[in-house]
C-alpha cells in the first residue's frame, strides 16, 4: 500500500477491472473516447485512474443518456452510458462489493448473478405455473430511475463499511445525466440502467424492498425475480389480489410504484383448470406463458407453458436478416459463428428455439404429461442441460 494514499486500492484491481471492461466492449461515453482510444495511452490512463481512486479525488463524469425502443408497449427506455474510465472504476467497486452481497441474495433472484440466468428463471416459472393456478405479474414503473438513494445507501452500509466503496457509490448516484442535446440534468434518485455497478445496487435494493419482505410476510408464495421483472405464484385469485394490494403499499413505502395497467393477475389455465378469466397469459423475460397444446402419453392436452414471445422472435428475425446470409454462401458454419459471435444475447435467445424436443423425464409433480410437442418450447432446467441438448446443432452468434 502507498502510505501517501488514503485508500488501499491495489493497482492489480484496476488492471483486472480494465480487462473485464475491454472484454465487454461497449460504446463511448460523454467524452467520445472508445476503448481503442483509451488503449492508445493505456499505461498512463490506468495509472491516472488508480491515482485518483486511491487518493479520493475521483469524481465520475456525467452519464450519456441514450433512449432505446421499449418493445411492443411502445415508448423508449433510457440507458446511461458511462465513459470507459468510469466503467473501469465502477468495475473496481463491483469486484469488491459483489462477493459481500451475493451470498445474501434470495435463491429465486436470478438477474445479473453469477451462475444464474434468465433461462433458469423461466424454467422455474414454468414448473410453478403447473402447481399454482394464479400468477401475479408485477411491473414496477421506471424502477431504475426511482430508486431512493438514501434507502439504497442504508442497504449498502449493512454489508460494508469500506470508506472508498461508500464514497464512490454515493458519487455515482449523484452524477448528472447528459441529454442528447448536450444539456446536463441533475439526478437525486435512481441509478443509470447501463452502468456497471447498477445491477448489483438494484438487486440489493430489491433484496430488502421485495425479497426479504416476501419471506417475512408471505413465506408460502414463491416467486421468480430477474432484476425488476417479478412473477408471484398464488393458490387463489383472492390471494393474488390481496398480495397485490400489500405490495402496492410496500413499494410506496420505498418510493416505488406498481404500474396500474401492466401489473395483473393471471389465471394459469390448462386441462385441470378450466375456468374462464380475462387474463390467461403473461410475458416474462422474452417468453409468453399461456395455455398450449402439448403431447401426453395418451394423446394431446392443454398445459400452461412458455414459448418465445412474438416480440423476441421479431427481434431475432430482424437481426438475422441484417446478416445478409444469402450473400455469404462462400462461408462455412464455423466462419459464420465466428463472424456473429459478438451477439451473446442472441445465443441465449436462439438456444431455446433449437430445443424443441422431448423431456428426458416427466416432471414429478405432473406425471401424466409425456414429451412436449413442437408447439411448446423446451426450457432447460440448467445451463448444463441446455448444452447437452444441442448435440449436433451449430452455435448461433439488456444503459
Amino acid at each position: 500500500m502507498d502510505r501517501a494514499k488514503p485508500f488501499d486500492i491495489p493497482k492489480r484491481e484496476v488492471w483486472e477491472a480494465y480487462k473485464r471492461v475491454r472484454a465487454n466492449q461497449g460504446t463511448a461515453g460523454v467524452d467520445g473516447e472508445s476503448i481503442a482510444d483509451f488503449e492508445a495511452d493505456l499505461t498512463n490512463n490506468l495509472y491516472k485512474l488508480w491515482n485518483r481512486l486511491s487518493s479520493g479525488s475521483y469524481h465520475p463524469p456525467p452519464v450519456r443518456r441514450v433512449d432505446i425502443p421499449k418493445g411492443e408497449g411502445g415508448g423508449t427506455r433510457p440507458l446511461g452510458i458511462p465513459t470507459v474510465a468510469d466503467r473501469i472504476a465502477q468495475t473496481v467497486v463491483k469486484r469488491y462489493l459483489e462477493p459481500l452481497v451475493e451470498p445474501c441474495f434470495h435463491q429465486d433472484s436470478y438477474g445479473y448473478r453469477p451462475g444464474k440466468s434468465a433461462l433458469d428463471a423461466v424454467g422455474m416459472a414454468r414448473q410453478r405455473c403447473w402447481r399454482y393456478a394464479w400468477v401475479l405479474d408485477l411491473d414496477i414503473q421506471s424502477f431504475f430511475d426511482r430508486i431512493d438513494s438514501n434507502l439504497l445507501m442504508r442497504a449498502v452500509r449493512k454489508h460494508t463499511d469500506c470508506p472508498w466503496v461508500l464514497l464512490y457509490i454515493e458519487r455515482w448516484l449523484k452524477a448528472p445525466v447528459q441529454m442528447a442535446d448536450g444539456s446536463l440534468v441533475a439526478r437525486e434518485r435512481g441509478t443509470p440502467q447501463g452502468g456497471v455497478i447498477s445491477p448489483v445496487l438494484s438487486n440489493l435494493f430489491l433484496h430488502y424492498t421485495f425479497d426479504m419482505w416476501m419471506v417475512r410476510n408471505y413465506p408460502n408464495i414463491p416467486f421468480e425475480r430477474y432484476a425488476d421483472d417479478v412473477i408471484c405464484h398464488c393458490r387463489s385469485e383472492e390471494q393474488a389480489r390481496t398480495l397485490r394490494v400489500s405490495l402496492e403499499q410496500r413499494f410506496a413505502q420505498c418510493g416505488l410504484t406498481l404500474h396500474p395497467d401492466k401489473t395483473k393477475v393471471v389465471y394459469c389455465k390448462d386441462d385441470d383448470r378450466r375456468g374462464k378469466y380475462p387474463d390467461q397469459k403473461f410475458d416474462f423475460l422474452g417468453y409468453t406463458f399461456r395455455p398450449r397444446l402439448s403431447r401426453r402419453w395418451n394423446g394431446f392436452g392443454v398445459s400452461f407453458s412458455p414459448a418465445v414471445s412474438g416480440q423476441a422472435l421479431k427481434s431475432v428475425r430482424q437481426t438475422v436478416r441484417g446478416w445478409t446470409l444469402h450473400q455469404r454462401s462462400d462461408k462455412t458454419l464455423d466462419d459464420l459463428a465466428r463472424m456473429f459471435n459478438k451477439y451473446p444475447w442472441l445465443d441465449q435467445l436462439l438456444r431455446p428455439l433449437l430445443q424443441v424436443g422431448s423431456l428426458s423425464r416427466a416432471p414429478p409433480h405432473r406425471p401424466r404429461f409425456g414429451p412436449m410437442g413442437a408447439s411448446e418450447v423446451q426450457v432447460p432446467e440448467t445451463p448444463q442441460a441446455a448444452d447437452t441438448s444441442l448435440v449436433g446443432a451449430s452455435r448461433a452468434p439488456p444503459a
